[in-house]
């Protein structure tokens, strides 16, 4: 007979309470994407609406309109790619000899 529904353990693990492995790169890149994709529809729908309202006066406003948009998630994903850099400063390297030599 056909097995439906969850497998009762994960295949290839020994043990059935073993801590799953978390992609954490991955995992902050999708919660970067998500969190800049909001960052820009919001600001999108303001100037939407701001532009219907009251409309742009003069060229600076729409010169500022990408920076507003790009800068803050690209500063977001260059902080993020730094401090998983520092943090991966602290793993000891494999091809130390274990002295301080």
């Amino acid at each position: 007979m056909a097995q439906f529904g969850m497998p009762r353990r994960m295949p290839g693990h020994a043990r059935a309470n073993a801590p799953a492995e978390v992609n954490w790169r991955r995992g902050l890149f999708r919660v970067w994407l998500l969190l800049s994709a909001a960052w820009i529809m919001g600001w999108i729908l303001y100037f939407l609406v701001y532009g219907i309202q009251v409309g742009f006066q003069n060229i600076s406003g729409l010169l500022a309109i990408p920076v507003l948009l790009l800068g803050p998630p690209i500063v977001l994903l260059v902080l993020g790619w730094a401090t998983g850099w520092a943090f991966r400063g602290f793993r000891p390297d494999h091809g130390d000899r274990g002295d301080d030599s």
